[in-house]
């Protein structure tokens, strides 16, 4: 093997970060994914063969170059809320993908070729599925979300989800690799054995893609009109940083009132507000009633009597003497007793019943400290969005909306907790037959943020086959068709409003049924993975 100085090996380490960069959302062509990976291979594959150094301290920094220029090319506008906190973002996100590489490089040396390559795909996936549910939790690149702009290609995550995407990205990668490095090689025909690797090759790439695409044109949309349901959606556009949490609640919920006006009618079933849209600091959950808010908004009501508002909100629910205290509960600062502070969904309507949903998904570092008795040192790099700060609390499950003039029910996804699938599953196997997704992206400013966050509504779309609605402060607010197609949206950073005739869904796709499966039958290969190591390195510690 020709050998290469450290001046190659980190051009091709960079040059993965770069290629994820330019195949990632939402400008992004998502074809480069299936050979973004390569260059890095290359390298891992170049130190391996390397037997007199030791490779694994190389490969380490080598890997962590390329996941740190991967992770700053496309999420680097977390830095936006504040520079210390994003960029301890960065720097953890892309060591956590680093040590997914370094064991599959101990694997492949210990082990061979294929035990290694299998390790990759089986580690990875394990990754992201543990990134999905522990308190660190941070998938936004999530491998699969990578086609998440280009709907037509991921039909088939019905059936995977998101993971299935990655898997399909790692085996392509790995597949090209041995196929250019010449390492695959089925039989002992030389014409037959260039033949095959690369009909292999086509065929894993060309398969899933024909097969999303049948799906996608097949679809001939919605067949039952008359159960379509009317929803107007505002976006008001209150600049998160100098307006919505300090100006004058009152006169932000009659803005989006006199907006509401221009779409709403008696044909109308449901009004969306985003997320946090009623920042009245006193709404307590113990006596809705009595709120100037709910007041304001119940008068709103009461001329359009059929009109059911979904709307986020900043709400605290006191608790009585007796009654157990959850961690994430503050102490008055005047007297005795403990509270808690939501970010909410409320669903209000002209009867006295609010239907309550508190965000189960909270960001970390923004609405919790993961690992808080640990990490409590680390509060004050916690990111400065406004409103109330500190843990929020939460609930146990997601809660779906039921409507008292129809069958229709609703799930409340707040913010990003629409980029995780299996969550999402969760609220339409209770009965969900609509998605709305309320948020506030314009923390981020004008940067891919938000974009990629409406590709991942699309994606969802997709996954679950039910028509989402996506209703932001700032931008983008979209109407989706359950294929993902985007059939109305708004231009970031300006008020506006959206009115759509969309379709209930009862369908359950195998993929909100299962959810995560993939990724959790690649966590308990990993232990084995895992174990295998610690055997093997035991065993040549006692030769």
């Amino acid at each position: 093997m020709k050998t290469l100085s450290r001046k190659h090996l980190y051009l091709l380490s960079i040059s993965t970060g770069l290629l994820f960069s330019f195949g990632w959302p939402a400008r992004g062509f998502p074809l480069v994914l299936l050979v973004a990976f390569c260059p890095l291979l290359f390298v891992e594959n170049y130190l391996s063969n390397n037997a007199e150094k030791k490779t694994s301290f190389s490969f380490l920094g080598y890997s962590y170059l390329s996941m740190l220029v991967w992770n700053t090319l496309t999420t680097w506008w977390v830095c936006n809320s504040t520079i210390v906190g994003g960029i301890l973002a960065l720097v953890c996100n892309s060591f956590f993908m680093t040590i997914v590489l370094l064991l599959f490089h101990i694997v492949k040396r210990r082990a061979g070729s294929l035990t290694g390559y299998t390790s990759l795909i089986t580690f990875w996936l394990a990754f992201e599925y543990v990134h999905l549910n522990w308190q660190l939790s941070w998938p936004w690149l999530t491998l699969g979300f990578g086609f998440s702009n280009y709907v037509s290609l991921l039909q088939w995550y019905q059936y995977t989800g998101p993971l299935g995407g990655s898997l399909w990205i790692l085996l392509c990668n790995i597949l090209l690799f041995k196929v250019v490095s010449g390492q695959l090689s089925v039989v002992s025909n030389k014409s037959k054995s260039k033949l095959i690797p690369y009909s292999l090759l086509l065929i894993t790439i060309i398969l899933p893609i024909a097969f999303s695409l049948e799906m996608y044109y097949s679809y001939l949309g919605p067949s039952y009109k008359e159960k379509q349901v009317d929803v107007v959606v505002v976006q008001p556009n209150i600049d998160p940083y100098s307006e919505k949490f300090s100006g004058n609640f009152e006169e932000q919920l009659k803005k989006m009132f006199v907006l509401a006006d221009t779409k709403v009618d008696s044909t109308t079933a449901y009004l969306i507000f985003p997320e946090t849209a009623l920042t009245d600091s006193d709404i307590w959950e113990n006596n809705f009633q009595d709120n100037t808010s709910i007041r304001l908004v119940r008068q709103y009501l009461h001329k359009h009597p059929n009109l059911r508002l979904i709307t986020g909100a900043e709400t605290y629910r006191a608790y009585i003497r007796g009654e157990k205290v959850p961690e994430s509960a503050r102490k008055f600062d005047s007297e005795d007793g403990y509270y808690d502070a939501y970010n909410t969904a409320l669903q209000l309507d002209s009867s006295k019943d609010i239907q309550v949903y508190h965000k189960c998904k909270l960001v970390p570092g923004v609405e919790f400290m993961p690992f808080a008795k640990f990490l409590a040192p680390l509060a004050k790099l916690a990111f400065d969005l406004g409103g109330t700060s500190g843990t929020l609390g939460t609930q146990k499950e997601p809660s779906v909306f039921y409507s008292p003039y129809s069958k229709t029910t609703v799930a409340p996804a707040i913010c990003y907790e629409s980029i995780y699938g299996e969550y999402i599953g969760e609220y339409i196997k209770k009965g969900a037959q609509l998605i709305f997704i309320i948020t506030n992206d314009g923390w981020w400013k004008d940067t891919p943020g938000y974009k990629q966050h409406l590709c991942y509504g699309a994606m969802l779309a997709a996954e679950i086959n039910k028509e989402v609605v996506q209703c932001a402060n700032t931008g983008i607010s979209a109407i989706i068709d359950n294929t993902g197609r985007i059939l109305q949206k708004t231009n970031w950073w300006e008020p506006a409003v959206i009115k759509a005739s969309i379709v209930p869904s009862n369908n359950i796709t195998f993929y909100a049924q299962h959810g995560d499966y993939l990724g959790l039958y690649a966590s308990f290969l990993s232990i084995l993975f895992i174990g295998f190591i610690i055997i093997n390195k035991t065993i040549n510690y006692f030769q």
